[in-house]
Formats: C-alpha cells, structure tokens, sequence
C-alpha cells in the first residue's frame, strides 16, 4: 500500500517577519514599561500609559515668593498596595459623562436659620441625635447658620462646578502650589478654589504673585482665589474657618458630583481625575482619605496633640475623648468594623457626594465646632455612629506620599495683623481658664478609676504591652 506523504507549507517571508515585528514591539514594550516602574520615584502609583498627555508650565512665581521651599522628606520607596490608573482618556469619558448626568439624585435637606455661631452650637445629645439618619424629609445641621462672606460671581461660578478641588489659606499659613501631572483637558473639566483671607491676600500682593492693580476676579495658574472678608460671622480662629470649605465643600459647591480636599502645606502631583476614578469610582466608595503614618487608635492621637501642644486646651480635648468615650468610642482593635485604623492623615479628602458622604462631612463639622479644630479625633466616632455608614477607602501612607509632596507651613510670615492680634489675644485668654481648670494629664487630679475611657485605655495599652 501505498504512503501517503504529508507535506506542509511553512509560512512565507511575510509572515515570518510581520510575526517578528509584533514580537519586538512586544518586547520593546515590555520593556519600556519595566525601565519605567523600575527607576520611576513612584512606586505605588502606575499609570496605565507613562505617555499620557501632560501639561506643564500653568504658572510661573516670582523668585521671591518661594512655593518650592522646605519640601518633607519621604522615606518609603515601596508598598503593599499600589494604586494602578486607567488610560486619562477613558477616565476623561466616563467622568465627564458622570458630572453631565442631569437625572436628579436624592439630596439632604438642612437646618435654616440664624445662631449665635456659623455652626449653630447644638448641644452633645442634640448633635448625636441626629446621626440615625433614616428618614431623608429630616433636615440636619450643617452649618451656615450666619453668611459665608462670598462674592455673589464667585457663588455663581461656584455653582457650575462637577468636579472640583478646594483648598484653603489662612493667616498666611501657606504657599499656593500648582497641581502637577494634569492632562491636556483637566482644566476644562476641573475647578480648582483657593480660598484665602486678607492677610494672604496681602503676602500675595507683596510677592507679585497677584498685581494689586488686578481685578477682583484673582487667578494663580490653575487656582481661582476666592477672597474671604474678615467677618463677625466667622470663627476668630483661622483653623475653624479653614474647617468651613473642608467639610461643608458640598454645600460651598451643590451641584459638583466629586471633589478633591488637599490642605495648602500638600501640592497635587496625579491628575485629579485619575484620583477620583481609581480611588473613588473603581472601588464604588463614598470617601477616600489616608491612613495615619503612625497612630491607629483616636486616644493616640488624643495624646500626642496634647503632649506635643497642637492644641492648647488640654481640658477641652479630655472633655471631647471622655464625650465619646461615654458614648460608645471604642479602641480599633475591639470593633469589627471594615477599616484599617481609626486615625486618617486628613490633608488629602477625596469624596463623591451623595447621601453618605455628605452626612459625614455635615456631622464632622458640627464636632469640629464643638471642641476643636483637629479632625483626626472625631473621625472614628462619627465614621462608626453615622448611618447610613459612609463607604471609605482608607489608602496607604506609601500612595499618599506618592500622588502629593508635603511642605512645612510658612516660617515667616508678614507682618502682625489686628487680625493676628485678635487671635492671640483670644488665645492667651482661653489659656487663662484652662489654667484655672483641672488638666487631662495632671494625675493629682484625674483618676482613670472615674474616666469614661477606662476600658478604652485599658484595652489599647493591653494591646501596646
């Protein structure tokens, strides 16, 4: 019988060197991606293409205003959970579909009227009763209860917003930095406010950043300066009117679908619209914020903020944590709840509005007002107590240190201001009572056997030791 013989063609020449070609593409690729990572100072944060669009050059400073000047140090170089960006024109897309969606989403109604603070001053139990929020015809607190000194162009402008990143400076207390890394049409997409007092509005005038001859609308790169008058409807202390745009950003801008709050000592150096996608809309979460770079637990905080006087009344802050204490704040290790600490570095706040994530901002304000400035120490238990519990993406310190680069706040500032003196004269008299007061620290007179916090130190030292 005969064989038969199988003969089979091999592909021609064509085929060869095209299979080739994509096979170096293929490499070359690979490779460039790797070099990329590789010897990229980001090593948390991967971009889907490191050949996205790039504008550079939004602003340029006077050499003697000195926006780059005393630049932390960051010492981590890798971490456990990288944050990885999609393609910005894709994100750009889906955004901008997002913020034109025009179909009405249910909304919080407020409190209306006039008090004595901008805040209203509720009583502990009044605050709290508020935070079982099951019933949206229920008006909260949130501020605004004496008028916010702005322009009424500002306001309309405002208003226009879908997305946008606010900071603010007060008392001179910092730099205006430009964002870094935004693509070609981030700023036709992206509202970017600053909101100063006169006292910057002054340094920024004798550095040239700002002419004086300028017209009210003031513009630095990309930032619209939102002028903010000194007013008796604000708080004496410029922290407590920085809290303002930080926490009531959603009602300062009502009709944004996202924001970006970064404190003015952080510059931005990713696209705030790959931000919001990878950590807000990929992760389906109302918040993002940083995990603290070394605290856990709020009586931590509580105690270094004491001990290293980033407040000066002690008695207020061991009013505040035995308040929360007697009202169910427990040490992190003792809940289950679905977060990797109780303590935020808060100088970054991502947020998609809604229901959520408004109520949360509504009711750190309101603790704010009531104790202090500090945000770190009411976090946790107002993240913990609210309901509808808000959905939060507490991120690493390695991604923080990545997408912003910290400064140190002003060390010299302009001349003193019957502002400032006000201030200071506020402060030495507030010292004046806490003198007269029983201290939190002062073991001759606080006794752990009497505190509201007794089980709470009790359980996170026999977690320490």
């Amino acid at each position: 019988m005969g064989k038969f013989i199988r003969i089979t063609a091999s592909p021609s020449l064509y085929v060869r060197s095209k299979l080739l070609c994509f096979s170096l593409l293929y490499l070359f690729t690979t490779l460039s991606l790797f070099l990329y990572v590789s010897l990229s100072r980001n090593q948390c944060v991967f971009r889907y293409s490191p050949f996205d669009p790039i504008q550079t050059n939004i602003f340029s400073y006077p050499s003697s205003y000195g926006e780059h000047k005393y630049a932390l140090p960051t010492h981590r170089s890798s971490c456990s959970s990288p944050v990885f960006f999609s393609d910005y024109w894709t994100v750009l897309n889906e955004i901008q579909s997002i913020c034109s969606d025009s179909s009405s989403s249910e909304k919080l109604r407020y409190i209306n009227g006039k008090s004595e603070t901008f805040g209203g001053n509720f009583s502990t139990l009044k605050r709290f009763s508020y935070f079982n929020h099951s019933d949206n015809d229920v008006e909260v607190p949130c501020g605004f209860f004496r008028d916010f000194p702005v322009s009424f162009s500002d306001r309309d402008e405002m208003e226009k917003c879908g997305l946008v990143v606010a900071s603010a400076i007060f008392n001179d207390h910092d730099k205006i930095r430009q964002p870094v890394g935004l693509g070609v049409k981030t700023l036709e997409t992206v509202c970017f406010y600053m909101f100063i007092d006169d006292k910057t509005l002054n340094s920024l005038f004798h550095h040239n950043v700002i002419p004086k001859n300028n017209p009210r609308d003031y513009r630095v790169g990309a930032w619209r300066i939102i002028k903010i008058s000194t007013s008796e409807n604000l708080y004496i202390n410029p922290a407590m009117n920085g809290v303002i745009p930080k926490y009531l950003i959603h009602r300062l801008f009502p009709n944004s679908k996202f924001s970006i709050w970064i404190d003015a000592k952080i510059q931005l150096m990713i696209d705030p619209l790959l931000l919001i996608h990878s950590m807000l809309i990929v992760p389906d979460v109302d918040m993002a914020i940083s995990k603290h770079p070394f605290f856990v637990n709020t009586m931590e905080e509580a105690m270094a903020t004491a001990r290293w006087k980033k407040w000066g009344d002690v008695d207020g802050l061991r009013m505040q944590m035995e308040t929360y204490c007697e009202h169910g704040l427990k040490p992190w290790s003792s809940h289950k709840m679905p977060y990797p600490t109780d303590v935020p570095d808060s100088a970054l706040i991502l947020r998609k509005h809604g229901i959520r994530s408004d109520l949360f901002s509504c009711f750190m304000f309101n603790e704010l007002e009531a104790f202090n400035p500090r945000d770190q120490l009411a976090f946790a238990f107002v993240r913990d107590h609210i309901n509808p519990m808000v959905k939060m993406n507490m991120f690493e310190v390695e991604v923080f240190e990545q997408i912003v680069v910290e400064y140190r706040h002003n060390l010299k500032k302009m001349e003193t201001s019957s502002y400032e003196e006000q201030e200071e004269e506020q402060k030495q008299k507030s010292l004046r009572i806490i003198q007269k007061k029983r201290r939190w620290l002062d073991h001759e007179s606080w006794s752990l056997n009497n505190s509201s916090c007794k089980s709470y130190l009790m359980e996170m030292w026999g977690d320490h030791h």
